[in-house]
């Protein structure tokens, strides 16, 4: 053990007996002759060489007058309880330890030869501000309250690191001002009581080597890792965020490792939701559930045994397994043992995490050595499950403000630009409650605000939806055909025949045309009348047809016992388009929120629709100003040009090769929105602004004046208004993004036909120009170039 002499201090440490030795000096007027014997003989051993009473700074003198400190020091170190007591005598606050019980050497020694002893809570930088306190407190009298814990971290033979807690015991120290001591005044005092942090000032008022220390401290040690493993469970589990880290379970783990001394102790957890009677795994870097063996949720009643059932779910007691190879021999192989003997676990720990009567889950410990885990050391965990349960009550109330958030943001139409309304009225409804009146939400409304609607819509997805369950029936119809067909050869029953014949009739009807109630009717006559002819025939056929009704089941959707084939293909990828284009707008949206606010909400359907509004009422804090919304619509424009490369360049990947077709609204008037309680949305509010929902709903469909045209077209974006000003500045808006090569020089202004109730619409259909991903030549195409280069 050395201490480094460069390391500055306020104080020259020298070691010294003398204090000690002035209490053997006392006992050598006890009238106990044993007692002065004992006196006499260290008095004695010291004698001869005066520098172990006045100090020493050559700590090369304690290997020379080792046997002397040995008897000085016998006393304190008692040879009877050397092998219990963890105790040294060193100089305060470095490792250089002279003498120790023999239990802190086998420590030491089992610690390892590489092993280097240092003290935990004891900064390098604040040993000087320490040893200023001190002097304080020794030379002056100053009551400063400057203790910490300090400990040692020590690994035992198996590598679990335990923690000891060191206790100074100062009585055999003196500390002496030198002369170049500075007089240390209240005033003085009150400075640094402000100063902790200001080294410079602490050298000022206590300069380097000023003081001289002497004499030793004598260290009680105990181990604490059973508290420290508390302390440092308790401060995990409160830190919310380090649960997220990735190494938090591997050091959850070595917690329990050093509280129950085994280095194989592996920890899980499991969610208990109890209005499904359910077990649930957690969702987490490195959390396991050993009951679960990796399915994501399991019934109790299939996951426990009757027994350990009763301890954790009625009884919120501990269930150990001490031997699991044991209990699933005499259980022949039921739960729990199932699990545990398949992961390799041989003894195992559940312990239900319960607030009251309601149990929220359950701690798991396992071991892969029999019996290491057992009834007895499962009381080791008294202690624990206090703040097992605190911090799993915070996380379930971190978990439901999570969802609420999911749900506030995923179902329903509370936008962060328009929050701030709704905060002022539950403030001003949480006022009125706290008052004693019976108060009521009131509705939020917002006047004056300028709309904007457009759509990507997937052009005749009606018609391939149909085709696709079309093509899936006929396929599933005629498989039941041909397996009747079999059926028919191995036994010749009439009823098998006039099935065929019903077979054929549905394979007729829907042949050309798929009907409302085709689709319903065929999978009643498949469901009710074909499945149980299959059924019988897996009972009664030949191995050959059993193996033909074994394929045709196989191709059919677990879910629905129907076929799942082209629906899919169809199902994917308008889930797909969505998706994309969904992606696109919804991050350009970012951008367009930090220009100004403004409410937006977007919708997915065969296609994506999407609703802005913009005015002074929606915003609390900023300055509106017109150019705002023209600014939106450039950016609205700009943006559907985007979603139109999006899905021509994902069309390629698609399974079925849809098209579709944008179109935006332009409404020159403004409105008044209200947020419509009873549908969580935000509507038009009044009957003359609800024509502008009227001419959102069916300007999709409408046609060209005088033709049967259809206003929307693939490669196109209509832009649909009343107002010659609105022309004029969508124009200018198209004009710019040619410049960009949003848009080719093909501009139409087409009339309208009229819509029920509604009159006098125009349109401009800008022809869209697309690039490819990938291709670095700048080139653009029209849909018509692609179209004529993908069939090629």
């Amino acid at each position: 053990m050395k201490i480094s002499h460069n390391e500055e201090s306020p104080m020259v440490l020298k070691i010294s007996f003398n204090k000690l030795l002035d209490q053997y000096e006392e006992m050598l007027q006890s009238k106990d002759p044993f007692l002065v014997a004992k006196a006499q003989r260290v008095l004695d051993a010291q004698k001869p060489h005066p520098e172990l009473r006045d100090g020493f700074e050559d700590f090369s003198l304690l290997d020379k007058y080792q046997k002397e400190i040995g008897i000085i020091l016998e006393d304190s170190f008692s040879s009877v309880l050397t092998k219990n007591e963890i105790k040294t005598a060193s100089v305060p606050f470095h490792n250089l330890i002279f003498n120790s019980s023999e239990r802190f050497k086998t420590i030491l020694k089992e610690a390892g030869e590489g092993f280097e002893l240092t003290i935990r809570n004891m900064p390098d930088d604040q040993r000087y501000i320490i040893a200023c306190a001190i002097i304080l407190a020794f030379q002056y009298g100053y009551n400063i309250d400057f203790k910490r814990p300090f400990f040692y971290d020590i690994p035992d033979a198996n590598g679990i690191v335990r923690n000891y807690k060191i206790l100074y015991n100062a009585d055999f120290t003196e500390i002496v001002a030198t002369d170049t001591a500075i007089p240390i005044t209240q005033e003085d005092v009150d400075e640094l009581l402000d100063n902790f942090e200001d080294i410079e000032l602490w050298k000022k008022k206590f300069p380097p080597n000023s003081y001289e220390f002497k004499g030793f401290v004598i260290s009680n040690i105990f181990d604490v890792t059973a508290d420290n493993s508390l302390s440092e469970l308790k401060a995990s589990l409160l830190a919310s965020n380090k649960r997220q880290d990735e190494g938090f379970m591997e050091d959850f783990e070595n917690i329990f490792r050093s509280l129950f001394n085994m280095t194989d102790i592996q920890v899980g957890f499991t969610v208990y939701r109890k209005e499904e009677d359910l077990f649930e795994g957690v969702y987490g870097e490195g959390i396991n559930s050993y009951l679960l063996n990796g399915k994501g949720d399991a019934p109790c009643s299939k996951a426990l045994c009757p027994g350990s059932y009763s301890n954790l779910l009625k009884e919120s007691k501990y269930f150990s397994v001490s031997d699991v190879d044991k209990y699933y021999d005499i259980s022949q192989g039921s739960a729990p043992y199932k699990n545990l003997k398949a992961q390799g676990i041989k003894s195992a720990i559940f312990a239900p995490i319960a607030n009251g009567d309601e149990l929220l889950g359950v701690l798991e410990l396992v071991s892969k050595r029999p019996k290491a885990l057992n009834s007895i050391n499962a009381n080791k965990l008294i202690d624990v499950m206090p703040y097992l349960v605190d911090a799993v009550m915070r996380s379930k109330e971190e978990e439901e403000n999570v969802i609420e958030a999911i749900i506030q943001h995923e179902c329903t139409s509370i936008h962060p630009t328009v929050y701030w309304k709704f905060l002022e009225e539950a403030r001003s409804f949480l006022r009125e409650e706290q008052k004693g009146n019976s108060p009521t939400f009131k509705e939020v409304v917002f006047k004056d605000v300028s709309p904007l609607y457009g759509q990507v819509d997937i052009k005749a997805s009606s018609d391939a939806r149909n085709q696709s369950i079309q093509r899936d029936l006929m396929i599933q119809l005629s498989d039941v055909h041909s397996l009747l067909e079999v059926a028919l050869k191995e036994e010749k029953l009439p009823v098998y025949e006039e099935l065929q014949f019903r077979v054929n009739g549905h394979l007729g009807k829907i042949k050309d045309e798929l009907h409302t109630h085709s689709e319903q009717n065929i999978l009643d006559f498949l469901n009710r009348d074909i499945q149980p002819v299959l059924d019988h025939l897996k009972q009664s056929g030949s191995d050959s047809l059993k193996e033909t009704i074994e394929r045709y089941e196989g191709r059919l959707d677990d879910r629905t016992g129907f076929l799942y084939d082209h629906r899919k293909n169809y199902d994917e990828s308008v889930t797909l388009i969505n998706k994309k284009l969904a992606k696109v707008i919804d991050k350009k949206q970012d951008e367009a929120q930090e220009m100004f606010p403004h409410y937006f909400e977007r919708y997915k359907t065969d296609g994506v629709e999407h609703n802005m509004y913009i005015g002074a009422s929606l915003v609390k804090d900023r300055t509106y100003s017109d150019i705002y919304l023209k600014n939106l619509r450039l950016w609205q424009l700009q943006v559907m040009c985007e979603m139109e490369n999006e899905h021509y360049n994902l069309k390629t990947d698609l399974p079925v090769k849809l098209d579709v077709a944008s179109l935006l609204l332009v409404y020159n008037a403004s409105l008044s929105i209200r947020f419509r309680m009873d549908e969580k949305q935000f509507d038009v509010d009044g009957t003359y602004n609800a024509r502008y929902e009227i001419i959102k709903k069916r300007i999709d469909k409408s046609l060209v004046k005088g033709t049967q045209e259809r206003l929307t077209q693939t490669g196109k974006i209509a832009i649909v208004y009343s107002q010659k000003s609105d022309e004029l500045e969508y124009m200018r808006y198209i004009k710019f993004l040619q410049s960009k090569n949003y848009f080719t020089d093909n501009i139409e202004i087409v009339e309208l036909e009229g819509l029920q109730g509604v009159s006098g619409l125009k349109a401009i259909r800008a022809e869209v120009l697309y690039s490819k991903k990938g291709e670095d030549t700048g080139k653009m195409y029209t849909y018509e170039d692609l179209m004529a280069e993908l069939n090629a």
